[in-house]
């Protein structure tokens, strides 16, 4: 770990056990003993005992205590973990002390990490329900929408921190994106708001060092029977805050820990997915896995027609967690922005990182059925409001929920891409959706390739003509409506998920 100056270094025994507890930041004012869980708070020379701390909700995250690296060409390791928990679950932020003695932030934000670093503004800060979901405000001269507002509140600690809100008393957490990718985090568990101002960053990049190893003993930790069949229940992913049994398909909320109650949820009528769970591709030059499944359905306000599509939830270690969304009008591969992109005040258009996008659709969007592992606590029936925008190939997307606002970004893929990366080339006319380029018989063309195109061609319209006859969307990649028949060029959601959770 960096070398920290002497004069920042500062150890005093427990009083509730005697054993050293350190502080190494100057800014720390509490800390917890890592030998019986006291609270303890720093008072001059001397430490006194707040009470005991919640166990840790052991996330197997990579991350631990003393895991050092490096971020804007300085050094730094993290001293102190909290862990939050809102509605849909909880999440976790490390405190990260540098070398010049300053603090910074490494937080969960939708399967990915954002590093961020203490903030000022030169005037007071509204309070929480005046930032309405959705709201353009300007911080320190720079333009943010309001992403999220929650409820939240400290489920646990570790290691030594520069402030601690009351454990378990629920406090508003409001968070900012701009345009240019930045996050503005303003926690109301203190007198007055501390602001956070962060980007993205991959671990990958972070040069770190001391991560924690798995092992089968972790491993063999994530197991549980199933709380509706009794069948052996597997997690394998650090971040899941929700599961499927792979018997009987129920629903399992494992935001609160295995050991805790399981709330879960019976799923009628299965979808299978063309990928397979646990198929393994090459996207974008990133090997992905697919280690989620979920089947949404949309319909347009006083519109009757409903329309289906499906999202393929991808992991990579380094990288986190991406979508590929099968929809009417084609795949395509799409992730969320840190950032948070700006629209007219019609909202016909949307600008995010120089780009104009113009909208294509507007619908309710409502989830209807779930396989595999889920970085958010997913549900059978989420419902989202939806907007999709393209500029060529480029997509742009964000869904609205009460208390959250996400955007995501991403780019179309062709159906062959999909098929060689998955290893599905025996798929491939399953694969193929509506937005094949028109086919041209040049002479470049032999003629069994234009016969085997032919009959790719009479496969994708057998299949289009069993969807628009007797297919539902609530279950297929399809459009229905009571009159029967029409088909949907466009529909799904380019952004991919719903209450993915923002910061966290």
């Amino acid at each position: 770990m960096p070398n920290l100056p002497a004069q920042r270094s500062y150890r005093a025994p427990c009083p509730g056990c005697g054993a050293p507890v350190d502080f190494r930041s100057a800014q720390s004012t509490h800390a917890v003993c890592g030998y019986c869980q006291s609270t303890v708070v720093r008072q001059g020379e001397v430490l006194a005992r707040l009470g005991k701390m919640s166990e840790l909700f052991d996330d197997h995250s990579p991350l631990q205590l003393q895991c050092s690296g490096r971020y804007q060409n300085q050094g730094f390791a993290l001293v102190g973990r909290l862990q939050y928990q809102y509605a849909q679950g909880r999440w976790t932020e490390w405190i990260a002390l540098f070398d010049d003695g300053g603090t910074g932030f490494l937080s969960e934000d939708n399967g990915a990490y954002v590093f961020s670093r203490p903030s000022e503004t030169g005037r007071s800060i509204p309070e929480a329900p005046q930032f309405r979901v959705g709201l353009h405000t300007a911080i320190n001269g720079k333009p943010f929408t309001v992403a999220s507002n929650e409820q939240v509140s400290l489920s646990s600690a570790q290691g030594e921190l520069p402030h601690l809100p009351p454990l378990g008393s629920p406090f508003a957490m409001v968070e900012l994106r701009s345009p240019e990718g930045k996050v503005l985090s303003i926690d109301y568990g203190s007198t007055p708001p501390t602001l956070a101002l962060g980007q993205a960053v991959l671990l990958d990049d972070l040069s770190l060092s001391g991560l924690r190893e798995d092992n089968d003993q972790e491993s063999r930790g994530r197991q549980f029977d199933c709380p509706h069949c009794g069948a052996p229940v597997t997690v394998t992913l650090s971040e899941s805050k929700s599961i499927t049994c792979g018997s009987c398909h129920t629903l399992i909320d494992v935001s609160k820990g295995i050991g805790g109650e399981l709330r879960h949820a019976l799923q009628d009528e299965p979808v299978q997915p063309l990928v397979p769970m646990g198929a393994q591709g090459l996207l974008q030059g990133v090997t992905w896995q697919v280690v989620g499944f979920q089947h949404r359905v949309g319909q347009e306000p006083g519109d009757e027609e409903q329309f289906g599509w499906e999202e393929y939830l991808l992991y990579n270690r380094k990288r986190g967690f991406t979508f590929l969304v099968d929809a009417t009008d084609g795949w395509s591969v799409v992730k969320p922005t840190t950032g948070a992109p700006t629209t007219t005040e019609s909202g016909t258009t949307a600008s995010y990182l120089g780009q104009t996008y113009r909208l294509k659709d507007s619908y309710n969007a409502e989830t209807t059925y779930v396989a595999g592992e889920f970085y958010w606590q997913v549900e059978r029936g989420q419902r989202s409001f939806n907007r999709d925008y393209q500029a060529g190939n480029n997509l742009l997307s964000n869904e609205k929920t009460q208390n959250e606002l996400t955007w995501s970004a991403g780019t179309k893929v062709d159906s062959t891409v999909v098929a060689k990366a998955f290893g599905l080339e025996d798929k491939q006319a399953l694969l193929q959706r509506s937005d094949v380029a028109p086919l041209s018989f040049g002479a470049g063309i032999s003629l069994r390739t234009a016969i085997l195109i032919f009959l790719v061609v009479m496969v994708v319209l057998f299949l289009m003509t069993r969807c628009g006859s007797r297919c539902d969307p609530n279950y297929e990649n399809c459009s229905s409506s009571s009159t029967g028949g029409s088909t949907r060029t466009t529909g799904g959601s380019y952004g991919g998920y719903s209450s993915g959770g923002g910061h966290k």
